[in-house]
């Protein structure tokens, strides 16, 4: 018996079974990744969503073994798997494996090299500044473009808005507590720091 459209009413619940299937599985699969793969994509993250999103395509319309496209899924999430590690544990093959950060203002004056291999004109780099609510390019003291493609604005001393601690005392004795007499934060807790940019 086929339903109106030609089909065979077996062939439909099959699709729709391999379907499900696939949906539990990939959500397995992602949630082992962990938050990062559902976060903004890297470019190691993109790809591997382009490839499990093509083999998942594959599945469950059968043009694949349901087990030939599950060892796919496997190897690939090993590979994502592995290369997160990797970077975890060996901090400079990030920068190998998924790129580094590239700054594109500094100081309040725009970064030719890193814009030149971003390939961000002027107006790229001002539409990012405002969207972050910066209305005079002066503030920034880094404009960075992140591993997966954000841009992240570092403002001036001068430029950062007060904050409950300059005038509230309860908030002043309890940053006194965290961080002491030194305003300056040490080198491995700056977020501008040379290691953290992984900066030439």
């Amino acid at each position: 018996m086929q339903t109106p459209s030609g089909m065979d009413p077996r062939e439909l619940m099959l699709t729709a079974a391999r379907a499900i299937a696939v949906y539990i599985f990939m959500l397995i699969v992602i949630r082992a990744l962990g938050k990062r793969t559902v976060g903004n994509f890297s470019a190691f993250d993109l790809l591997v969503a382009l490839m499990l999103g093509e083999v998942v395509d594959e599945i469950i319309y059968g043009d694949v073994l349901f087990l030939q496209g599950t060892v796919a899924i496997v190897a690939i999430a090993a590979l994502a798997y592995a290369d997160s590690w990797l970077a975890y544990l060996h901090p400079s093959m990030e920068a190998l494996l998924e790129g580094k950060p590239t700054i594109i203002v500094r100081d309040g004056k725009f970064e030719r090299r890193g814009m030149r291999s971003e390939r961000m004109n002027e107006q790229d780099v001002m539409a990012h500044l405002r969207a972050e609510g910066i209305h005079d390019m002066r503030e920034v003291h880094l404009a960075i473009v992140e591993l997966d493609g954000t841009v992240s604005i570092l403002k001036r001393e001068w430029a950062d808005p007060a904050q409950k601690a300059d005038v509230v005392k309860d908030a002043a004795r309890e940053r006194e507590q965290a961080i002491g007499d030194n305003d300056t934060p040490p080198p491995s807790q700056r977020t501008d720091s040379r290691s953290a940019l992984n900066a030439a």
